[in-house]
Order: C-alpha cells, then structure tokens, then sequence
C-alpha cells in the first residue's frame, strides 16, 4: 500500500503547533504522533481542542524514520524505561493507511532490541494478519487497548453502527500470545451510556481480553460546542483540565461490574491495567494513592506494594540536577510535591521513580485521584488538609540544590 504524504510547509503553517510537536508527554507515556488526520469522527475526539476535528485525511507531519529518531533522541526517553504511546493524539494507528506506519515504528524500535512498553489504542479493524505480525516483535512488550464504550448512538460515535471493535477484539483473543489485550471502556459519561443496556455492552466486550480500564472524558468548551450543535446533550457546563467520572457514576459502574461476575480483571488507571497485563508494577506509582488499588487482584497488589519505594531527600535532589529541574518540593506520604515543573516533566520523573509527582496547584483529593471536580465531594475536611499541605510546602527550603 502507498504510504502517506508528508505535509509540505505551507500545509504545515495551517496547522495547530501542537500537532506538529511529534513527540509529547503523556501520563501513560512518551506519546509518539507524526500522523494526523482521522475518519472516525467521534463527536467527543480531544481533536477539537487542536482544531483538527475537519481533517479526516490522514498525513504525515515527518516520516517514519525520523520521528523515531526524534522519539530516541529525546530528553525523555530512556531505553527499557520509558512507556511509550503510539498514534494517541490525532489519528487511529489501524485506520488503513495509517497502519503500515504503525508496524514500520515498531519494527525500528524492536530492531534496536527496546523492551520499552508499548501501548496502541485504536478503536478500528485488526485483522488476523496483523496480530501475527503484532507477534513477530521479539523485544518490545506490546499492549492493545481497545477502546470500546457501548455507546450505541451513532451520532456520538459512528463506529457505533458496526460491530468493528467488537470484531477486532475477538479476532485478536483468538491469535494473540505475547501480545495483551485490554478493554478500554471510554468514554463513560453520564446520560450516553451509564444505562444497564451499554453497560451490559461493554461487559460482554470484556470477557475476550485480559484487563478492563474504565474511564470517562475530557470535557471542554470546543468538544462541548460542537456536541451541542449536533444535539447532543453534555453532562454539564462546568470544565476542567481532568476527566469528568462523577463519584456515584464510578459507583454504579463498580456495582455493576462485581454483580456481572466476570473475572477479568477492572482498574481505574491505564498504567495500572498495561502494568498488571505485563506482569509489572505500575510504572505511574499509584500504590501511593491506595484507594485506588481497592479492585486490584491481589496478585498485583503484592507485586507493587513489593517494588514501591519513596525516594529519600537526596536522591530527589540530585534527580532534579541531573535533569536541571527547579523546583521546591516535599516528599510526602504516597506523592512528592513540587511546583512549576509542569505536565511533561513530572511525568518524566514519575516514571523514573515509579512514584507519584504532584504539583502544589493541582492537588489530588482522596477517592478523587484525576477526577474532574464536577460530581465529587469536595469537603470542608478536604479543604483544610490542602491547605496545610500548600502552608506547610512554602514554609518549607527543600529545593534542587537542598
């Protein structure tokens, strides 16, 4: 099959900065996006929020060769370490044409024999051919994750009309050995598809693969004006930077999930589903935020309550200078605080330290661990311990150079 075009300059001069950063941080990864352009039309895509929803044409902001250059070159990236994600942001890496670059990237980075983690999300067509190509692939370890919702409104999700996830996920059961297959059920939202028929969906969808990771969506004004001007209706006017999973939204799904009896295995976070299915600890550390791991197998517990380890005062420090990071920063019970460092460089060293990097403006309530705000309770108790914390971390000297 032809390859992609690679955008020219003035194609590129339209199009949102963003998109044309190849390589970012994400929570779950270094995420490698050298293709935009995608035809699926999710009416929620986070598109929207790069203007970029119109573009279904996939194309090429680099080549292949290059972006894995780009991808080992850079600051963040650590051979064997780094968890990296492909084709997340802007495209499908199994829409047709974009899947021979999909296997061109991962042939570069198995031929230089990497270990790294390597997560694929895609709601599109896998066919038997390709998860035996998935299988060829000696060194980098390979998790699928399938996102599938049960949405049934074609409006919100025009896959919706056909069975092609479902497919995909049997098909990839059925061939699969070394490769992993997780249910990404997402987005969850209130209203579009918490009913018990698109949960009951989403369930059956389940038992071919071998973790769940439910979660629900981003929420913000471009994918909010858009799913309104097609009349669909959003949960609420209320916007923020995390996800949007009300509290007694999570509740129903978990009722729901111990009452169906299925025993593969349900998280809250994908690193915590991609890790347990690698036979690995989480990477992200959230064994420090333990209300979190109330649903893990206990297998799983064990292994990373085992491998957890806070990093002393020193050994901060000098990670900060090896990396020139400036910040002040605690280390407290289950989390380090810092501040400043912003997204890409907490995620680094969190992913260094398999321990969680919070920064002192962005606090994380208890039982509300990257929730939206909307649908949690935050409480009067709540509030006084964050600000102890924020009190207690300015008063505080610990800094990059002690």
């Amino acid at each position: 099959m032809k390859k992609l075009i690679i955008l020219n300059q003035r194609a590129l001069s339209n199009i949102n900065p963003a998109l044309l950063n190849v390589i970012s941080y994400r929570k779950s990864g270094l995420s490698l996006n050298h293709i935009i352009g995608c035809s699926f039309d999710c009416a929620y895509c986070v598109r929207h929020f790069f203007g970029n929803y119109n573009m279904k044409e996939p194309a090429m902001v680099c080549s292949d060769q290059e972006a894995v250059s780009l991808l080992m070159s850079h600051k963040f990236f650590i051979p064997d370490v780094t968890p990296i994600q492909i084709f997340n942001r802007a495209t499908d890496p199994f829409l047709k044409k974009v899947k021979p670059h999909l296997f061109s990237v991962l042939k570069y980075l198995d031929d230089k024999k990497l270990k790294n983690n390597i997560l694929i999300i895609t709601r599109g067509h896998v066919s038997q051919n390709d998860v035996e190509k998935l299988e060829e692939y000696k060194n980098i370890r390979i998790t699928l994750l399938l996102t599938y919702s049960g949405i049934a409104d074609p409006a919100i999700e025009p896959v919706a009309k056909n069975n092609t996830t479902i497919t995909s996920i049997q098909t990839i059961n059925a061939y699969k050995n070394k490769v992993k297959l997780i249910l990404y059920w997402r987005p969850i939202v209130e209203g579009w598809n918490d009913d018990n028929d698109s949960i009951e969906r989403a369930l059956n969808a389940a038992q071919y693969t071998d973790a769940i990771v439910f979660t629900g969506y981003y929420h913000r004004p471009e994918n909010a004006d858009y799913l309104n001007s097609i009349g669909i209706n959003t949960p609420t006017e209320d916007y923020a930077r995390r996800k949007l999973m009300p509290f007694n939204l999570e509740q129903r799904i978990l009722n729901k999930y111990r009452a169906s009896g299925l025993n593969v295995p349900l998280f809250r976070k994908t690193s915590c589903g991609v890790s347990f299915v690698q036979n690995l600890p989480d990477y992200n550390g959230h064994w420090g935020v333990n209300e979190l791991c109330d649903i893990c197998p206990s297998e799983q517990k064990k292994v990373c309550q085992k491998h957890y380890k806070a990093p002393s005062t020193a050994q901060f420090q000098e990670l900060l200078k090896k990396y020139d990071y400036d910040t002040k920063f605690i280390i407290d019970n289950g989390h380090i605080w810092t501040e400043g460092l912003g997204e890409e460089k907490r995620y680094h060293l969190q992913h260094i330290l398999g321990y969680q990097i919070w920064d002192i403006l962005k606090p994380h309530y208890k039982d509300q661990h990257g929730r939206s705000p909307f649908g949690q309770n935050i409480n009067m108790e709540l509030e006084m311990w964050y600000q102890k914390v924020k009190e207690q971390f300015y008063n505080s000297s610990s800094t990059k150079n002690g």
